[in-house]
């Protein structure tokens, strides 16, 4: 393995750890002396990453250092084109150009070899059954998750019948035909998830519902977990 490559590795290893590492688990996972480790962390601080090293703890990597342009090996590069094109293919019309001016913007930091590797890409995104357009404001939701923002449905179920609920939007499921809004529902006090081509109308409440986002996904994530675990048994 290139040093750089292995300094590139040690900043994702620390990146993956939100408290500090001991000195020694890193030089294991990186399969290197703790002497070389410490060269490797002094070699990064000197570039800029605020690498700190806490007595008897280890080391943690403070947020904001941004990598020099990325080095993405061919196979990351194609897996990146590969996720771009089903953006552009499966999701909504604007989701779909913000996957391609994402890929734009790594294109333009990418060495010319490995640029011509992503214009190049052969792995494509296959046919896949009609997708139910929908009329709904699907950016909107997307706010409304980053905010954590309730949101005032009028949905219609299976039989037809509408009905109007608040709920506590926190992740949006990307299906080959249709998008499921994965949200917590005040009428039914649990989780729910709705059909977007079913929301019949769609306004944000302007407040912030009363839980984080990431404690519901979490909660809801374990209760998926329970009930397969249940249906298996």
């Amino acid at each position: 393995m290139s040093r750089s490559q292995r300094l590139l590795d040690l900043i994702q290893l620390l990146r993956r750890h939100r408290y500090p590492v001991a000195g020694a688990a890193l030089a294991g996972e990186l399969d290197i002396s703790l002497r070389t480790l410490y060269r490797d962390i002094a070699t990064l601080q000197q570039q800029g990453a605020n690498i700190v090293g806490e007595s008897g703890l280890g080391y943690v990597l403070r947020p904001g250092f941004l990598l020099p342009p990325l080095m993405f090996t061919e196979d990351e590069i194609e897996a990146l084109v590969l996720g771009s094109r089903w953006v552009a293919e499966r999701a909504d019309t604007r989701f779909g150009a913000i996957a391609r001016n994402a890929l734009a913007k790594i294109a333009a930091v990418l060495p010319v070899e490995l640029r011509d590797t992503l214009d190049a890409s052969t792995l494509l995104i296959g046919p896949g059954r009609p997708i139910i357009k929908s009329e709904l404001d699907v950016p909107l939701i997307r706010r409304a998750i980053r905010a954590e923002h309730k949101l005032d449905i009028t949905y219609r179920d299976l039989k037809g019948v509408e009905s109007t609920r608040t709920v506590w939007p926190f992740a949006i499921a990307y299906f080959d035909q249709v998008d499921v809004i994965v949200a917590w529902c005040e009428l039914r006090k649990g989780f729910r998830h709705f059909r977007a081509d079913r929301v019949v109308q769609l306004t944000s409440a302007g407040q912030r519902y009363p839980r984080r986002r990431a404690a519901l996904l979490k909660e809801w994530r374990e209760n998926e977990e329970t009930k397969l675990a249940a249906d298996r048994n």
